[in-house]
């Protein structure tokens, strides 16, 4: 058996795969890119070029208890919308959309927040092209995920329950 390093972006679109409890990376890459006869596909790229994950997947790649070893806000906001992104990845250009009256959420570049507000703060969101205002308070960026959610075609009850895991602190009665 030989041992490959992968990204985590990829691991997660893997992992995101499987049909069965117990089943393998190695079984999901098989079924992916091999079919039933054992000889390989063309290209991995068509594997790779598949849909990606379904919807619902973003809940078993963020839980309470993953968010909880995030101790600062900006973390765990980061590690939502990296998620979000690895997901999505193409469709995620669809938050480019979002923004203020007078402010720039989010942009493919750093200089791009920073020429709209010195005091933006941006941040990359995971080893993507894209980068976020985090100068923002903890309801705010609990705003934000929701929005991101629906632009990227969440539910507003599946875009809520990913602002409530980011901040449930903001959603107790």
């Amino acid at each position: 058996m030989k041992n490959i390093e992968i990204e985590d972006d990829l691991y997660a679109y893997i992992a995101s795969q499987t049909q069965h409890i117990g089943e393998t990376a190695s079984d999901i890459l098989r079924r992916i890119v091999m079919p039933e006869n054992g000889a390989p596909k063309p290209t991995l790229k068509t594997a790779v070029g598949l849909p990606k994950a379904p919807i619902g997947n973003v809940f078993t790649q963020v839980t309470t208890e993953q968010l909880l070893e995030y101790p600062k806000m900006v973390e765990r906001f980061l590690k939502i919308l990296s998620v979000l992104e690895s997901i999505h990845g193409a469709q995620f250009d669809e938050v480019l959309t979002l923004s203020g009256r007078n402010r720039v959420y989010f942009a493919k570049d750093k200089d791009t927040l920073l020429q709209a507000s010195s005091v933006t703060n941006p941040k990359q969101i995971g080893e993507s092209e894209f980068w976020v205002m985090t100068n923002n308070n903890t309801a705010k960026k609990a705003s934000l995920i929701k929005e991101v959610a629906e632009v990227l075609g969440y539910s507003s009850n599946d875009a809520q329950r990913l602002a409530v895991l980011f901040a449930p602190e903001l959603y107790e009665d």
